[in-house]
């Protein structure tokens, strides 16, 4: 993983220079993958990239159709998707929603932190937890497949305008 602090999304940092970095790693996993970040895949992250938080295919979707790209939902489901078969996004289920990768350059099993209040979400490695589960899964037969852990809690911004 980075060596930035993965929680980076809850506390003030250069989010231009995180948009940057990421879209820059995007760019460089793809071409080394031999796939394309085409006008409308790369529009989707961005959008993506805006803020740390997930976002619905429709949110995008309007977004994207107000920019021009169309507005069919299968313009922002492919992209999506795209995003998501080659690590570039990930899907919350929770929140039924798609979320930037922060971390493109690297092959890892994250776990969110999703704040329940203002929906801003942080990016952890989560290989520790991960490589447990599947210790115990295959204690009892079962063979993993994929993992997503996410949390849901109140962000250090939230959770400090709750205290009195």
């Amino acid at each position: 993983m980075p060596d930035h602090e993965p929680h980076s999304a809850f506390a003030p940092h250069d989010h231009r220079a995180c948009e940057a970095r990421v879209l820059d790693q995007a760019r460089d996993r793809l071409a080394a993958n031999g796939a394309r970040l085409t006008p409308v895949r790369q529009r989707t992250l961005e959008i993506l990239l805006e803020s740390h938080r997930a976002m619905g295919a429709y949110e995008v979707l309007d977004r994207l159709a107000a920019e021009g790209f169309g507005r069919q939902p299968p313009v922002a489901y492919r992209a999506l998707e795209f995003l998501v078969e080659h690590g570039l996004a990930h899907r919350l289920q929770r929140l039924n929603a798609f979320a930037a990768c922060l971390h493109p350059g690297h092959d890892h099993a994250p776990a969110f932190l999703i704040c329940r209040d203002c929906d801003m979400l942080a990016e952890l490695p989560a290989a520790p937890v991960r490589d447990a589960l599947t210790d115990l899964a295959a204690e009892s037969g079962f063979q993993v497949e994929r993992v997503t852990i996410e949390a849901l809690g109140l962000c250090p911004a939230c959770a400090g305008a709750a205290r009195p």
